[in-house]
């Protein structure tokens, strides 16, 4: 067999696959760019989710150091991060409970806990932010207002 002869059959061989390269891309691109597409609206949406937490718990931190002061709260919450529309919304709370397993009790800040000990006054931080989505796949389902809730005791 001579060069020539393989040379002619891989040359014919090749030439009739010559647009298939062309039709995949076409049929697997449009399906790519929808992954990509809801790779970044969930990246998008989970960086969101972490700074409006980071936003409550700025709040937080405020109230440890600061004491009670529903303004100056609600500021540290707005200003916290660089993310542009996070709200201080509901707006801070005080109030009175008792700790128990996994939640605290409110009761009146007068009362005495089921366990003897005195009642605790806290307060509850939140924070929200609208969730604008980028794109709007149907199949991708995020929440539309994301939240932050801190809550600290003062005494």
């Amino acid at each position: 067999m001579s060069v020539g002869a393989d040379t002619r059959v891989g040359g014919a061989w090749w030439a009739t696959r010559r647009g298939t390269a062309a039709i995949e891309f076409g049929l697997f691109a449009p399906l790519m760019l929808i992954l990509l597409g809801g790779v970044v609206e969930l990246g998008n949406g989970v960086f969101e989710a972490m700074q409006v937490q980071s936003a409550a718990e700025a709040g937080a931190l405020y109230v440890a150091k600061h004491g009670w002061n529903a303004a100056a709260i609600s500021a540290a919450v707005i200003n916290a991060t660089q993310t542009i529309g996070i709200e201080a919304t509901p707006a801070p709370t005080k109030f009175c409970g008792c700790p128990g397993s996994g939640a605290i009790t409110v009761t009146s800040c007068t009362a005495i806990c089921s366990n003897g000990s005195a009642v605790g006054t806290y307060v509850q931080i939140n924070a929200t932010l609208a969730n604008d989505q980028i794109l709007s796949l149907s199949g991708l389902v995020l929440p539309t207002t994301l939240t932050g809730l801190a809550i600290v005791r003062l005494n």
